[in-house]
């Protein structure tokens, strides 16, 4: 029976309001025209796309750790690189792959496409191994590093925008968890067959190389399966963070950055500093190599206990961060990386250098996935994005800086003193991080008075 009276008018204008509301995309035209499509049947299992981009994660690092764990040692040992051009060369690497996160990521918005840049990305990370096989100058190796490095900050962003992309609502955490879980397996199976391949290759680091090609070129063949919406509702830059309800696109304007607010420039502040006593892993290597005289197998097991660290710590601090305050677990993180510096300046065994790796690697899981959260929750969320792409800017700048400092006090010096310039930035960041509770602390008391 229709209801008839005040009452049932009522509910039938406000069910006709919420069909009309329903059928409309973020920028209010009709027709839902950038509306999430529904590509997953079922919103409690994760997107068959989210598990195959995992895969091609977990077969991209075992290439890149195969590779990249004596790409440093055979600059060194082999092709006479001093240890200040490493450390130019590695800052330049990762200043590039950290400018192309935020310039990918706005290109796949503008386009309205992620797979095509993704490829893209994923054609110089994968040709970079063949050249880096064939390399027997040191130019070369420096192409072949650009060019990793180079498509990998191309195919960060549209990659895990599209997960974003897929996955129903209740399920990005999880899927964003798995891509994580499958990315660390990759690092930690790499740093196992790197050993092997250099076993069985009697230590030619141009055999491993070439070896290193072979799951590249097998991710390659599986991101063509790969499917994408063909419409998305949110940009590529804010992927990382928690995703904002539908709404208007925010224009591009440098005029922007001043309604981030005081607390997002102190936070940056802090993680400029911080970076600054980051340096690259290559590293943590030539310490192992050259400190203990240690084989060169000894260099992907840096890379494998890295990765441990990395993983044991990513998930639990994630989850702590949503329940307890994430600027303390942000002091947390910063002290694991003290912690390290110590342990690594002073070790006198493998082991006890090892267990200084795993600690860097807990600093590393403790404070990536904190500094995008406070992000997302201290800029207004119509400018999620912007902050993002400013963070990625910072640790591009001060990644250049890191490397080029580590190389220098190693050339100069020895490389345990890159652990003391590392200690020193360390300490100072740990400060400017009380200054900026104190600061944020003393803003809120006083608007509430």
């Amino acid at each position: 029976m229709v209801q008839s009276g005040p009452m049932g008018c009522r509910s039938v204008l406000v069910r006709m309001i919420n069909e009309v509301s329903q059928s409309k995309d973020v920028a209010g035209q009709p027709g839902g025209v950038g509306r999430r499509p529904d590509i997953h049947p079922k919103d409690g299992a994760i997107p068959e796309t989210v598990w195959r981009i995992g895969v091609v994660m977990c077969l991209m690092n075992v290439s890149f750790v195969m590779a990249y764990s004596f790409s440093g040692l055979y600059l060194k040992h082999i092709l006479g690189a001093t240890a200040i051009s490493i450390g130019v060369l590695e800052g330049i690497c990762e200043t590039t792959s950290h400018m192309m996160k935020l310039f990918s990521g706005m290109i796949s918005d503008f386009v309205g496409r992620r797979k095509v840049i993704m490829v893209i990305g994923y054609v110089f990370s994968v040709f970079s191994k063949p050249i880096l096989a064939i390399s027997t100058t040191s130019g070369l190796v420096c192409m072949a590093r650009m060019m990793e490095r180079f498509g990998n900050g191309i195919q960060a962003s549209p990659r895990d925008a599209i997960i974003a992309d897929v996955a129903p609502r209740k399920r990005i955490g999880a899927s964003y968890g798995l891509k994580r879980s499958l990315a660390y397996l990759g690092s930690m199976l790499g740093g196992v067959l790197a050993i092997f391949a250099i076993k069985a290759t009697h230590y030619d680091y141009q055999a491993v190389f070439a070896l290193a090609s072979i799951p590249a070129l097998v991710a390659f063949g599986i991101l063509m399966f790969i499917k994408e919406p063909k419409r998305f509702d949110h940009p590529a830059l804010a992927s990382g963070a928690p995703l904002p309800p539908p709404k208007l696109k925010v224009k591009f304007s440098f005029k922007n950055f001043q309604y981030l607010g005081l607390s997002f420039w102190l936070l940056m502040g802090v993680n400029m500093v911080f970076m600054l006593a980051r340096m690259n892993e290559t590293f943590l290597i030539l310490r192992m190599n050259e400190g203990y005289r240690s084989d060169l197998m000894f260099a992907p097991v840096v890379m494998i206990v890295l990765n441990i660290g990395t993983a044991i710590s990513s998930y639990p601090i994630g989850l702590l961060g949503d329940r307890s305050n994430r600027t303390g677990l942000l002091s947390v993180g910063i002290t694991a990386l003290l912690l390290a510096d110590i342990i690594m300046y002073a070790a006198g065994s493998v082991t006890t250098m090892c267990i200084g790796v795993l600690c860097w690697g807990i600093q590393l899981g403790a404070t990536q996935n904190v500094f995008v959260s406070l992000i997302a929750e201290k800029v207004p969320e119509d400018l999620r994005g912007t902050g993002i792409g400013v963070y990625w800017l910072v640790n591009a700048v001060a990644s250049f800086f890191a490397d080029t400092l580590a190389g220098f006090v190693a050339h100069h010096y020895s490389l345990e003193y890159i652990f003391v310039s590392s200690g020193i930035t360390g300490l100072i960041a740990l400060l400017a991080l009380y200054f900026m509770i104190h600061i944020t602390t003393f803003n809120r008391r006083r608007r509430i008075v």
